[in-house]
């Protein structure tokens, strides 16, 4: 069976943008610095060059106005059962494959990208797909370093009973820090992953999954006014733009 190369591959990019945050009321369409939360995302995606179609996901009609003046495809409005906080994200995505699929096209790899990391670029973006693209991954997901003291082996879990327990099952303690083993987290930033795996198995990050490091300038996942309030000092500081 002949496979796609990279420049025969299709992406389809998906802004999730849902109306009701409860952390920070209104965060997509949130002026930060001058422009909308959804405008940082909408900028790097339409500036990626392996995305081939950018499509935001939304059930509120302020929202789609703001992205499509962004440069979003925004066809239509999500359905209300998929707007819900417990709704998971994989609901999101399937819903945008069958949508696209119902128009007459279909993508190889889809990659979401979430408005709560305005500072990602559209080189972060390129390189987790061209990673996906030269690897034998189901998905990459863009990630950060753990910090040393909560690394997997030095953290401990509270059992009913009070007493601790590591995280980790071992058999000999890890001492020094410069034995311990790299340990990631994900930042949130990237996700893209293979269609087939996607639909597959129900999973945005499938069986196997790599991990892109994404620069520290570049962190940033806003959940609370506190972190909103941080990072648009930063934004606004000279030393950053």
């Amino acid at each position: 069976m002949m496979t796609k190369n990279a420049a025969q591959r299709a992406v389809l990019g998906i802004v999730p943008a849902r109306a009701g945050s409860k952390g920070i009321p209104g965060k997509n369409i949130r002026m930060m610095a001058g422009k909308s939360l959804l405008a940082y995302t909408a900028e790097a995606a339409l500036g990626a060059a392996h995305l081939s179609r950018v499509l935001l996901s939304t059930d509120d009609p302020e929202i789609a106005t703001i992205g499509r003046a962004s440069g979003l495809d925004t066809p239509f409005l999500r359905p209300s059962r998929l707007s819900l906080d417990s709704t998971p994200m994989i609901e999101v995505v399937l819903h945008c494959i069958e949508w696209v699929k119902n128009e007459g096209c279909q993508y190889d790899d889809v990659c979401v990208l979430q408005p709560t990391s305005p500072l990602r670029t559209s080189v972060t973006i390129d390189c987790c797909i061209s990673l996906l693209w030269e690897t034998n991954a189901d998905s990459v997901i863009s990630v950060r370093p753990v910090p040393t003291e909560y690394n997997p082996h030095w953290v401990y879990f509270k059992t009913p009973e009070g007493f601790l327990e590591p995280s980790v099952s071992r058999t000999v303690e890890i001492p020094s820090r410069q034995q311990l083993p790299l340990a990631y987290h994900a930042d949130g930033s990237v996700f893209v992953a293979r269609t087939q795996a996607v639909v597959e198995q129900h999973s945005l990050k499938g069986k196997r999954t790599r991990g892109w490091i994404s620069p520290e300038l570049e962190a940033a996942d806003l959940d609370t006014e506190e972190q909103w309030q941080m990072l648009e000092r930063r934004i606004r500081s000279p030393k950053v733009r």
